[in-house]
């Protein structure tokens, strides 16, 4: 039923040309050209040293090939267009870059303005042969005797590069298998059988020529092979720079490459990571606690095509809370693999995002079906009952969720697309031994790409910790602590073991929602035992994993009610104490369809929480927003083009309803009384003089700080679905490429003229982007809004003025609350601007685009009916013009 205020949509925006930004002035200091001489004249010599070394072992081996290497060019600061003269050298390879940042500074190398802060670089990846790097070391050497030289038209930006060049070095053993966490996972196999066979994967160098990557994948199972291991399978998907190998080598051969990592397959130059397989699953699962039954009123059954796809473990059809109301597709009968009691988390899942909360949702079930693809199976190597769920090792998970994606969104050569109406998928798992550094994981890359390529938006789980935290305080300190003690020594553990706690792929998906979790629920706690709350606020749960983002962004994007996670002391003494997470049906938690206790019990329902569920609601929610837009868009006779650009509208409207409401003050509260706040301070200090400078520093930091655990905020989802006589929530959209600008204008009412009351202004704008794989920038299309004529509201509030603008998402709130006069018929004025950022854009790039205007309930002000009145004029305007054919 269409609510009293129903949302309003813009007019077409006006078309313009995007504003310039501004440039980027650099503060770096870099060495004199003689000492930079001194510095790296004995790193090339090196370089040239092990280059010729290496061939020689090649050689010996491979007798008649030219071998190639990948060096590492190490930059303080970043270089525009340097692969573009990389290319310009015959036989020198671009493989990729990547940002590195907490650079410490150094004499060489530091910032004018604030010496003691840490700095950011590239590292340069470039594959190279004897002659080309014979050609590197002859561009130095000229250099490096006449900073003055005339370089070749295309090769200038070398001189950009040997002026600011930290190091230049191989890419090595180091960088193959220390640094992925393979040799942890390995060694944990080894601790469960010692003679397994162990399986892994090798991420390749991606050559752009299919020869080359036939010879590296050929030179790699060669090598494979001579350790009596074999390829199992491997996958090539061109537009995220992906090869992909899955291999399995016999446990003595793992542990000869743990024993002594320089080993010929870990030194082979064709491979860029180590990776171990079969990771991904949705976490921990409970098995002890209470099942309660659920009585099940009458409710209509969901009709027409889905709008949310599942990709997760199968759940169990035929529970009385979800028959009739799931598309199970299960092409590969991995049903066969299950025992009902097994259908664990793909049943709770599709319970939250068909039904909520079972204890505190009050609307109907999701009016659609809702289609879900079994990727995780029972593991067999897991003795326990039931056996936990992962996705299996005999494939690559990239190929694996690229085959399910092309079968919903495009299908194959045998078969027709299965779900195509499809815009929102549900990836409620991830894998805990790819925590997000630096490097954009196949997985994220992957689901970046088909978000852009089927127009489909992923939201996904940023992951749980559910490793023990040491909270510093002896037993018998812990037992005489406050609940507010408890809580403060909580928030300081998690923030001081940050570092383990990042995002596990793929929650850096920069297309991606990715949702953390909060801790809250509708549940009521009949029992504890030796189980406690670590809270007593809303806060985000101590187990949801902390970004940031790729280049800094915001992630996770959100946080959500993903239910309470109660702890107890840890069942191994230790001193300092550390609690552990008390894993539970029980409650607290999300209430959710589960398999029951005995055969044919079909109503049961159990608790759980984590980033999973968190997720789920939010995927719920996006189902409740895809309905609210039909009816909105048809009720206003919008024409259907507006369904190309539904994903980035409901990415919008996702984000619209976020704010840190009072957790950023209560956790900002915390820190200041720790050793990270007291840092923090110290920092400011030591980099301005002037006060002013100092305080908005620190804030800045703390910001920093939440934005990494809490992202955007808490969304409040009834907010965006419509609007009350107080607030209006306008919706806009359009397409741009690069050069481009579309305005649109947010009528001010006449009433709040000269008015001293508080008002708010929300805005926040969503796309999916193209990516340029291979490329530090990764993201083709920067969008970004500016907000002009804004006397309004000319305070803002929230996440970082330049954070906001890194991802694919930006979401600002302005407030005010100063009298300013202004005429019937003025406006505020948003610009959405577009430019080319890591590549050319080849297509226009779709946005959403959501706005709000509110002041505080029950003041006497018609926000809503005065911008009605001015906004559908223009809107039957248009109507008409389109329905004349002029």
């Amino acid at each position: 039923m269409m609510p009293e205020n129903p949302l309003l949509i813009f007019p077409l925006p006006d078309v313009s040309s995007r504003s310039k930004k501004g440039p980027n002035i650099s503060s770096l200091n870099f060495p004199s050209h003689q000492k930079q001489g001194e510095r790296l004249i004995p790193k090339f010599e090196n370089l040239q040293r092990i280059f010729n070394e290496r061939r020689a072992e090649i050689l010996q081996t491979a007798a008649g090939t030219d071998p190639e290497q990948v060096i590492v060019i190490e930059t303080i600061g970043s270089i525009e267009d340097f692969a573009k003269a990389v290319k310009r050298i015959e036989d020198l390879e671009w493989m990729g870059e990547l940002e590195i940042d907490e650079i410490i500074p150094d004499e060489d190398f530091f910032d004018k303005k604030r010496a003691e802060k840490e700095l950011s670089g590239r590292l340069y990846l470039v594959m190279t042969n004897q002659r080309a790097l014979s050609e590197l070391l002859s561009l130095w050497r000229r250099y490096e005797s006449d900073p003055q030289m005339t370089f070749v038209r295309g090769l200038t930006k070398f001189r950009d590069v040997f002026k600011c060049l930290k190091d230049i070095r191989r890419w090595d053993v180091q960088d193959r298998l220390l640094e992925t966490g393979v040799i942890d996972a390995w060694q944990e196999d080894l601790k469960y059988d010692e003679n397994r066979i162990i399986r892994f994967e090798t991420e390749l160098w991606f050559r752009n020529s299919s020869e080359k990557r036939k010879l590296s994948e050929e030179q790699v199972s060669h090598l494979i092979q001579s350790n009596q291991g074999q390829i199992l399978n491997q996958c090539v998907i061109e537009e995220i720079a992906y090869h992909g190998i899955l291999a399995e080598l016999p446990a003595r051969s793992i542990k000869e490459i743990i024993s002594n990592p320089a080993t010929e397959l870990v030194k082979c130059d064709n491979i860029m990571f180590f990776r171990p397989v079969g990771q991904m699953s949705p976490g921990d699962q409970a098995t002890d606690g209470d099942i309660e039954s659920y009585d099940i009123d009458e409710i209509p059954l969901p009709t027409g095509e889905p709008t949310i796809a599942i990709l997760d473990g199968l759940p169990l059809a035929h529970h009385k809370l979800l028959e009739d109301r799931l598309i199970i597709d299960d092409p590969e009968n991995w049903a066969e693999f299950y025992s009902a009691s097994e259908c664990i988390h793909g049943t709770a899942i599709s319970s939250l995002i068909v039904h909520g909360d079972l204890d505190g949702n009050t609307s109907e079930p999701l009016s659609r079906p809702v289609y879900i693809r079994p990727i995780m199976k029972p593991d067999p190597m897991d003795f326990r009952s039931p056996k936990r769920e992962v996705v299996p090792e005999d494939s690559l998970i990239v190929d694996r969720i690229h085959i399910a994606v092309k079968r919903i969104m495009e299908g194959t050569s045998d078969h027709e697309a299965v779900a195509p109406s499809v815009k929102v998928i549900n990836l409620s798992i991830g894998d805990p031994s790819k925590q997000f550094t630096y490097l954009m994981s196949p997985i994220a890359r992957l689901i970046d790409w088909l978000s852009f390529k089927y127009n489909v938006l992923f939201i996904i789980s940023a992951g749980n910790h559910t490793d023990q935290i040491a909270v510093d305080v002896s037993n018998d300190e812990f037992d005489q602590m406050t609940k507010e003690e408890i809580e403060n020594i909580i928030v300081h553990a998690v923030y001081k073991d940050a570092r383990n706690r990042k995002i596990i792929a793929p929650a850096e998906s920069i297309n991606g929602v990715t949702v953390g979790c909060a801790h809250f629920d509708d549940s009521e706690i009949t029992h504890r035992g030796d189980r406690f709350d670590p809270y007593d606020n809303i806060f985000p749960s101590p187990i949801s994993k902390l970004g940031s983002g790729y280049r800094r962004s915001v992630k996770p994007d959100m946080i959500y009610y993903g239910g309470k996670q109660f702890f107890r002391k840890s069942i191994r003494t230790t001193n300092p104490l550390s609690i552990e997470p008390a894993v539970s049906l029980s409650a607290p938690g999300n209430r959710v369809a589960i398999p029951g206790n005995l055969p044919g019990d079909l109503n049961a329902t159990a608790y759980c929480c984590g980033t999973s569920n968190a997720a789920a609601l939010i995927s719920r929610s996006s189902g409740l927003i895809f309905d609210t837009l039909l009816e909105i868009f048809e009720d206003q006779g919008i024409d259907d083009d507006y369904l190309s650009f539904i994903p980035s509208i409901i990415k919008a409207m996702l984000v619209h309803g976020c704010h840190w409401g009072d957790i950023k003050d209560q956790i900002v509260a915390i820190i200041k009384n720790s050793e990270l706040g007291t840092l923090i301070e110290s920092k400011a200090n030591d980099m301005y003089t002037r006060q002013a400078d100092v305080t908005r520093e620190i804030n800045r930091q703390y910001n920093n700080l939440i934005c990494r655990w809490i992202g955007y905020g808490i969304p409040q989802i009834e907010r965006v679905l419509e609007c009350t006589e107080q607030r209006a929530t306008l919706i806009g959209y359009g397409s741009l490429s690069d050069g481009e600008a579309n305005i649109f204008r947010l009528p001010l009412p006449p009433s709040l003229g000269s008015k001293l009351d508080w008002r708010k202004v929300t805005i926040t704008l969503a796309w999916l982007s193209p990516l340029s794989a291979n490329t530090q920038k990764y993201r083709t299309a920067s969008l970004w809004f500016e907000l002009k004529n804004n006397q309004l509201t000319p305070s803002r509030n929230g996440v970082d003025y330049h954070t906001v603008r890194r991802g694919t998402v930006q979401h600002e709130i302005f407030e005010g609350q100063k009298a300013v006069p202004f005429s019937d018929g003025d406006f505020i004025e948003i610009k959405v601007n577009c430019k080319n950022d890591a590549a050319q854009i080849i297509s226009p790039v779709s946005y959403g685009l959501v706005v709000s205007l509110e002041v505080a309930e029950g003041v006497d002000i018609a926000v809503y009916n005065e911008i009605k009145t001015q906004i559908l004029p223009a809107i039957q305007i248009q109507q008409k013009i389109e329905g004349s054919g002029d």
